[in-house]
């Protein structure tokens, strides 16, 4: 069977794609508000914080924490880097993200904890996973479909082949190990998806000093890395002094330097897209199939 050539984008086609990344990236942020009003609330509600934010899963915020991890794992699996690695780390991160949200962590804790949320919980996760692992490999089939359509058959991207161990690797343990991945899986995803946004900003930093040939502190992508890297200090702090609350503070600390960075991303990509450098998939002429577009009004 052929494939059709590809052809570059319209004005106008190009104008809704943007609009359309613009409104994933935008989303991101306010998710993450969301989350935030969201415990603010339910703290509001007792005199007690738990000492995660995992925790809340079973408390009255569980639907939107719940939600929540599903929309942003959804945007981060979306949504294209500026290079091939921070590609692949946020699509991993955005697979990770709906396995902290439906395998729950096991520090039940005792603030505001709801009863319902406590309930048939290995049933549930059991039911959500295997819906996640569904979509997860659709996706992956459908990719691989809509690659092979795009010209002659060539070698897999690297990006799939990480995503495609992923969903392997996830289903393997969930099906073959079920205890074990029902008492690892969330510890483990929420450390690898954390691992892997600490890598995208650390990436940036480095993109943003190499296109600006300069290490000036005005890099804040830079910033935001190391503010990271030194938000560990609550690590041994908690764990040396027995303070309950060392996990929630160190996860809202990386929250909301994410979404400081995704947001600062969003404003300095939101006309060219990708930083500088970054290429688009030449066709079958081995031009680029979507042409620049200044497209700064909307």
């Amino acid at each position: 069977m052929g494939f059709e050539p590809a052809r570059g984008l319209t004005q106008e086609e190009q104008g809704f794609a943007i609009v359309t990344w613009r409104y994933l990236r935008v989303a991101m942020v306010v998710l993450v508000a969301g989350l935030a009003v969201s415990l603010a609330y339910e703290r509001s509600q007792v005199d007690c914080f738990q000492t995660s934010i995992s925790s809340y899963y079973y408390t009255p915020a569980h639907a939107y924490f719940v939600a929540a991890l599903v929309a942003v794992g959804v945007c981060l699996f979306c949504l294209k880097g500026s290079t091939q690695a921070e590609d692949v780390l946020l699509n991993v991160a955005g697979m990770f993200a709906p396995v902290v949200a439906f395998v729950p962590t096991t520090a039940i804790g005792a603030c505001g904890v709801l009863p319902g949320t406590i309930e048939h919980l290995d049933a549930i996760a059991a039911n959500s996973m295997r819906a996640l692992l569904a979509v997860e490999l659709i996706a992956l089939v459908l990719i691989a479909v809509l690659t092979r359509r795009k010209g002659p058959p060539r070698p897999p991207p690297i990006g799939f082949i990480v995503t495609g161990a992923v969903w392997l690797v996830t289903a393997l343990l969930f099906f073959l190990a079920h205890d074990f991945f029902m008492s690892k899986a969330h510890f483990g995803a929420a450390g690898l998806m954390f691992a892997c946004i600490v890598a995208v900003v650390w990436i940036n930093a480095i993109g943003y000093r190499d296109e600006n040939e300069s290490g000036s502190l005005r890099n804040r992508y830079a910033a935001i890395a190391v503010a990271m890297g030194a938000s560990l200090v609550v690590i041994p702090i908690g764990l040396l002094r027995d303070w309950p609350y060392w996990v929630i503070v160190l996860e809202g600390l990386l929250i909301t330097l994410f979404a400081i960075f995704w947001a600062l991303q969003t404003d300095d990509l939101w006309v060219k897209g990708l930083r500088s450098g970054s290429r688009a998939e030449p066709d079958h002429r081995g031009r680029s199939p979507v042409t620049p577009l200044p497209f700064s009004e909307q």
